[in-house]
């Protein structure tokens, strides 16, 4: 599955660091960095990261490639 974070809207509350830390991470006070292939045993854990984030800035699956045209 791919993901996309919009670093413009990400407001770094870190829900998805809590919730998928082998995908996501926050160094310090930098911006996000995540990986965009999410392993298959990280993938229900990457949905509710997704569903967690206040500003809504995670994009999976279907919705990375409508964002991409």
């Amino acid at each position: 599955m791919q993901i996309v974070v919009d670093l413009t809207r990400c407001q770094a509350y870190a829900q998805c660091v809590f919730l998928a830390p082998e995908v996501f991470r926050l160094p310090g006070e930098e911006a996000l960095l995540y990986r965009p292939d999410v392993p298959d045993d990280q993938l229900e854990r990457v949905r509710q990261a997704a569903a967690a984030c206040p500003v809504q800035a995670i994009l999976i699956g279907e919705a990375v490639r409508a964002d991409a045209r």
